[in-house]
């Protein structure tokens, strides 16, 4: 069984939503995905040791979440660039690595979204659905622009970023 990108946008979303325990409905309605898309993304991701379900509770497996987003994720889903559009920044360009990394002179890294309100270069979101749940979910916003700086960043972005996402994992409750 093969991971999809929805699964990552689930895991990281669950990541920033434990220890509440949502609805299924709730949870698909946060990130863009139906729920049997849900369904089939929890199975995937148990399938691959990134979730384990036991005894009616749900928990992320942090530790292999975070090695496979740093180490692998750049290789299977890479990150494509655009023309200028309109959108939400990502990237170095998003909270949390925009206040440590000073943006160059050139257009930033941005989802394309119609209700975004930043010009830059398109930069494809892992999932279809990511700029609409991270315009509903500040913190999964964080985490999915600090996969994408792991996806496309210089070494030193991504050094900041794999360092600000273990921290994340191992903190979030």
């Amino acid at each position: 069984m093969l991971l999809k990108p929805q699964d990552i946008l689930l895991l990281l979303k669950l990541v920033v939503s434990a220890p509440k325990r949502e609805k299924l409905s709730v949870l698909a309605n946060d990130i863009g995905l139906s729920q049997g898309e849900i369904t089939a993304a929890r199975r995937r991701a148990g399938a691959a040791g990134l979730l384990n379900t036991r005894a009616g509770r749900t928990d992320v497996n942090r530790a292999a979440l975070a090695e496979f987003l740093i180490h692998g994720l750049r290789y299977v889903l890479p990150a494509q660039r655009g023309a200028l559009t309109r959108g939400i920044p990502t990237s170095y360009a998003a909270p949390p690595l925009n206040r440590v990394i000073a943006n160059p002179a050139e257009p930033p890294p941005v989802w394309a979204y119609s209700e975004g309100n930043v010009r830059g270069f398109e930069f494809s979101p892992i999932y279809k659905s990511v700029p609409y749940a991270a315009s509903r979910d500040p913190k999964l916003y964080e985490l999915l622009a600090l996969v994408d700086a792991l996806r496309d960043g210089r070494v030193r972005e991504r050094d900041f970023a794999a360092k600000e996402l273990r921290a994340r994992l191992e903190s979030a409750p």
